[in-house]
């Protein structure tokens, strides 16, 4: 696009005092015409952009030019350069190399003062992010396989509109043409992802009330209070995963803790993630399931 060359041509300018139209173009991919043509509508532009004829000449930029001089403050420019440095931890496709731009567009590097990194010890491949930021940048309809809290597996299609960051996982908002309505997808459990050549019209509901309504694409279960004892070799699970003011430290360093938790598998899988080192003081029911469940696991290695 002329608009990524002309930032291109700008950003070569400010590396080097002189180049010539031929080396322009063989690094761009043009012709020498059209990086003469390009170099007018800098002019134009208002940017102090010259060529000079004959041995040694070239294209330069007036040796005390500084981009930001015109559009963006110190601060302001502190503030991208950080954002983009922690964008770019997230695999944010060319973020990387946006900030290396800037930083000299700026004249200042950017000071490494944030490490952000939103994935797990374990590798985990990063084709879907990237599959869904392309197509709601380039507002397109993707196509893909579910799986739900439910055991369910459902094809979908949708209409992407934002990657969200919530309670250590990835999600993706869309409007599901299936559904008709806004819905939320975990990324880690969308398998055989295909980006189409639809293009959708943009639909104005991540600001509308609906985005109150946005739920998980899944079944709604009534909440249930719970009352846990954990043992001290836990507390730092404790201290992750609970609030602070939910945990009651008792005198033998164990911690009485409360939660309001929808009543599903994922519960009890996670009392039983805590292993001989949690106890259910209430409700009775959720005592007896996770007994159950226990007893079937002991069964297993029978």
């Amino acid at each position: 696009m002329q608009s990524n060359r002309l930032f291109e041509i700008i950003y070569i300018l400010l590396n080097k005092k002189s180049v010539t139209a031929r080396e322009l173009a063989n690094k761009l991919g043009v012709s020498s015409r059209t990086i003469y043509r390009d170099v007018d509508i800098l002019s134009f532009s208002g940017i102090p952009v010259y060529t000079e004829k004959g041995k040694g000449g070239g294209i330069s930029l007036l040796p005390d030019f500084v981009l930001n001089k015109s559009i963006l403050s110190e601060q302001e420019q502190h503030e991208i350069l950080s954002a983009l440095q922690g964008l770019s931890h997230i695999q944010a496709g060319d973020t990387g190399q946006i900030l290396h731009k800037l930083s000299a567009v700026f004249n200042k590097t950017a000071a490494n003062w944030l490490e952000v990194d939103f994935t797990d010890w374990s590798f985990r491949d990063g084709h879907i992010f990237n599959d869904f930021k392309a197509a709601i940048l380039e507002k397109k309809i993707a196509e893909f396989i579910y799986y739900s809290t439910y055991d369910e597996k459902t094809f979908r299609r949708v209409e992407p509109m934002q990657l969200w960051f919530k309670s250590k996982a990835w999600y993706l908002k869309a409007y599901c043409l299936f559904r008709k309505d806004m819905r939320l997808f975990k990324l880690t459990r969308v398998r055989n992802i295909k980006i189409t050549n639809e293009i959708f019209s943009e639909r104005d509901l991540l600001s509308s009330p609906c985005e109150k309504k946005l739920l998980p694409d899944k079944k709604v279960k009534s909440d249930i209070f719970l009352r846990l004892k954990i043992a001290p070799e836990m507390a730092y699970r404790v201290f992750d995963e609970f609030d602070w003011d939910s945990a009651e430290l008792q005198p033998d360093g164990s911690h009485i803790v409360s939660a309001k938790w929808p009543e599903d598998d994922w519960v009890y899988g996670k009392i039983l993630s805590f292993g001989t080192y949690a106890e259910v003081l209430e409700p009775e029911h959720i005592k007896k399931t996770i007994k159950e469940k226990a007893k079937k696991i002991s069964n297993m290695y029978l």
